[in-house]
């Protein structure tokens, strides 16, 4: 069972999980540690000679040391690009907390001193007509780190994610600067001295815009400029 395990949510949809979570998992491996991930429920995959594959899921397959089958990364695959709820009741497909905490206690039993789970979208994203991403994560007992895309707007959202997740009875870990765009928003410097004063938890980085689409290379550029989570955090 892995020795620390956290949830990695965001401030919105295309906020940097991935890249935050594959650049940790990288970082990790070269502080010598065994890592597993996995993204429990994913919308917007492809269809391949293999069944559906979801990009995220691929990218976290790639950057954890340890070999899982993809079915076991991700087994609830949703080809519509939707809200993962929308997407599995248009598939005829159940989903609930439990099912996927059972998927993700299923990974713990693998060796690994790192265990990541990348949600979908945002922390209060539907599972089901009646839970969210907070259910499975109170299940689980899992600390979250929180990803902030730099944006306009990302102040309010980081502290709101923050308050949420604390209000929720959960732990917030840590979190992590993200910019969305090749661009920097306006007041970038302003925005993220704001957010370190007021986030009720430690910074663990602040990720610039990678220039590049391959994953691998991504995961690797993202590690340099972040911090592993304090342990018991």
């Amino acid at each position: 069972m892995p020795r620390q395990s956290y949830f990695i949510t965001g401030t919105d949809t295309d906020s940097g999980k991935t890249v935050v979570t594959a650049g940790l998992l990288r970082l990790a491996a070269r502080n010598g540690l065994r890592t597993l991930a996995m993204k429990p429920l994913a919308s917007g995959c492809e269809q391949t000679p293999e069944g559906l594959r979801n990009a995220d899921a691929l990218a976290l397959s790639e950057a954890m040391t340890e070999s899982m089958p993809y079915e076991s990364v991700n087994p609830v695959a949703l080809e519509p690009a939707i809200a993962p709820h929308v997407a599995a009741r248009e598939a005829g497909r159940r989903v609930s907390a439990e099912r996927l905490a059972g998927f993700c206690r299923g990974a713990m039993m693998r060796p690994a001193d790192l265990f990541l789970v990348e949600g979908a979208g945002g922390w209060r994203v539907p599972l089901n007509d009646h839970e969210t991403w907070v259910d499975l994560v109170s299940d689980l007992q899992f600390p979250v780190i929180l990803v902030v895309g730099l944006r306009l707007g990302a102040i309010n959202h980081a502290l709101l994610s923050a308050e949420l997740i604390q209000r929720d009875g959960c732990r917030l870990a840590g979190w992590v600067a993200n910019r969305c765009t090749p661009e920097p928003m306006a007041r970038e410097d302003e925005t993220f001295e704001t957010l370190c004063e007021r986030m009720p938890a430690p910074c663990m980085g602040c990720v610039p815009w990678l220039d590049s689409q391959d994953p691998t290379t991504m995961a690797e550029e993202a590690s340099r400029h972040l911090s592993l989570p304090l342990p018991g955090a």
